[in-house]
């Protein structure tokens, strides 16, 4: 059995191909749904946002004899009556972080009071904060202003680097499906969005773009003297790309999965750390959905803009012609021996046909000239009029 070295030198010499390019149609629809399951677990069940975006009040408390939620929902509610039941979240093996609405100076000394009587610990080992609502909006606001400048830059980066808007293009619309993968799974899971969270949104913008931008470079290079050959189409040389650089984005992401995947556990699990567990989800699912998005979604996208263009479609019915005619000289002497003829079928994929079938894509001229009989009588195997045999 080929070892997975011997797999990706296949697939970077064009020994195998996986047809990525001429699949996107499926690609296209699974993200699509993707993005749509998303969006609707964000309408459903919303964003749920911590105390640094909503404003509140929090309070955590050290070295507590039990972690029981209840013992925080009674202790608040016996305070405020009829408030919102706060969020109760453990932090590590004895801590408890307690987050309620907005409280006054003498509700918060006496909710403050009665959680030391609960949890059995000293009134100086719980802590308190207040984040009031404006400074949860400054920050909403800034984090998407500064979201917005990213992806500007990131863009006209790209478009220079590449001298084409249309990979800017590609990869902005793969960044954007990845950010609303990620959002709609914080949206369906429940996990708090806080400033960690952000921070981990914009370390997976980053990573997302690092990969598009490997097979894009790749994709230059196997195109770039494109217009004056027929070898390949230009869908052809961004899937051999593709290929190319498989192993490699496979490699790099499972580095990066496998210790992310450890915090979150920990995090999540063992330590009941809100901000690990806030910041490695966004780092798991932005890790996994930038490789994904990078082979299925901004490579085909790339292929299907330039193919559109005149120069690409005339260099592809060139190669698509030459191929024809280069089957056309074949098949007369693999009829007779009963063989197949490897046909070509949409943008460069190539099929294999019984010799004398006309080919799915082959134009009726070249069939007409297959058709035809030589002038002097009928034509037997062998080349001499009559059939006859030499």
């Amino acid at each position: 059995m080929p070892s997975f070295a011997a797999f990706g030198n296949d697939l970077y010499t064009g020994r195998r191909s996986i047809d990525f390019v001429g699949r996107r149609k499926l690609w296209y629809a699974i993200a699509v749904a993707a993005m749509a399951l998303s969006m609707l677990g964000l309408g459903v069940r919303g964003l749920n946002l911590g105390l640094e975006f909503r404003g509140g009040s929090e309070f955590r408390i050290s070295k507590a004899a039990s972690q029981s939620e209840n013992l925080a929902v009674d202790a608040v509610s016996s305070v405020v009556a009829g408030a919102q039941p706060p969020k109760v979240s453990r932090l590590g093996s004895d801590g408890v972080r307690v987050e309620t609405d907005k409280l006054t100076e003498q509700q918060s000394v006496a909710i403050k009071s009665k959680l030391a009587t609960a949890y059995k610990v000293p009134t100086d080992s719980i802590s308190s904060t207040y984040v009031g609502p404006q400074w949860g909006r400054d920050v909403s606001n800034k984090a998407l202003t500064g979201l917005g400048v990213f992806i500007l830059a990131v863009a006209l980066v790209i478009a220079l680097y590449f001298r084409t808007w249309k990979m800017a293009l590609s990869a902005i619309i793969a960044l954007v499906h990845d950010l609303a993968l990620t959002v709609g799974i914080y949206a369906i899971v429940g996990f708090e969005v806080t400033p960690a969270s952000v921070i981990g949104f914009l370390t997976i913008l980053g990573y997302s773009l690092y990969d598009t931008v490997v097979v894009f470079d790749k994709v230059r290079e196997n195109t770039e003297h494109l217009g004056s050959t027929v070898k390949r189409t230009y869908a052809e040389a961004a899937n051999l790309a593709v290929n190319q650089t498989l192993v490699r984005s496979i490699n790099t992401s499972v580095v990066a999965l496998l210790p992310v995947a450890s915090i979150l556990f920990i995090g999540a699990f063992v330590l009941g750390a809100g901000s690990l567990k806030d910041i490695s989800l966004s780092l798991f699912v932005g890790i996994a959905a930038g490789t994904y998005s990078s082979i299925f979604i901004a490579t085909p996208l790339l292929a299907d803009l330039r193919g559109r263009e005149p120069e690409m479609r005339a260099q592809a019915e060139r190669v698509f012609r030459k191929r024809a005619e280069a089957a056309a000289s074949v098949a007369p002497v693999d009829a007779a021996d009963g063989g197949d003829v490897l046909a070509p079928v949409g943008a460069g994929v190539l099929v294999t046909t019984k010799a004398g079938e006309p080919s799915p894509t082959a134009s009726s001229a070249t069939r007409g000239q297959r058709q035809q009989p030589r002038r002097g009588g009928s034509t037997a195997r062998g080349g001499r009029p009559g059939g006859g045999r030499r």
